[in-house]
């Protein structure tokens, strides 16, 4: 697909233009892969998203497939195991939020059923469609990724600002943030 054009953002990258073209902005509804977004959403605060697409599978394979059961039983041996992998980021307080977010979410979990249907209510099940231009008409957040930010926190989540909890509803397909050339556009 290397001759369709894409949100700009995608560069000629091919790992970038791999997830843009199959993963980025296509409605998420399985747990896990909601708990490895929220928390690789969060590992790439104050970084470029390609360093965190280049780790990514170090991140599967050194936080047990994301599996939410087990990162929240991560103890300070394990945390400190971590910080010696040289395939992940390696930063004390995102990994420490990577167990309180799956104590959280798991929380979540039973409360609602899943975590899908926790999220998703912000949105009634319908993925938001933008009809950007371009992509400096993308805001960087919204009034509802503040909302959603602002209920994630007072649920106990760390890292996850408006900003990492906008980028986390177009990765998972809760806004369709495509811009209007690119061949994934659908329009509103």
């Amino acid at each position: 697909m290397k001759n369709k054009t894409r949100c700009a953002w995608a560069g000629n990258d091919s790992l970038y233009q791999n997830y843009h073209d199959n993963e980025w902005g296509r409605p998420v509804h399985d747990d896990r892969i909601l708990f490895e977004m929220l928390i690789l959403e969060g590992m790439q605060a104050g970084l470029s998203w390609i360093t965190v697409l280049k780790k990514r599978e170090n991140f599967r394979e050194a936080f047990d497939n994301f599996d939410p059961n087990i990162v929240a039983g991560y103890g300070a041996d394990k945390i400190e195991t971590l910080m010696g992998n040289s395939g992940i980021i390696k930063n004390r307080l995102k990994i420490n939020s990577a167990v309180t977010n799956a104590q959280a979410f798991l929380k979540i979990q039973d409360e609602f059923g899943s975590f899908d249907n926790f999220l998703w209510a912000f949105v009634d099940n319908n993925p938001i469609k933008n009809s950007w231009k371009s992509m400096s008409e993308v805001p960087p957040q919204t009034e509802l990724s503040d909302k959603i930010s602002k209920e994630l926190k007072k649920r106990g989540f760390k890292f996850i600002g408006s900003t990492i909890v906008y980028a986390y509803m177009q990765a998972v397909g809760v806004v369709d943030d495509h811009t209007a050339d690119c061949f994934l556009y659908e329009g509103v």
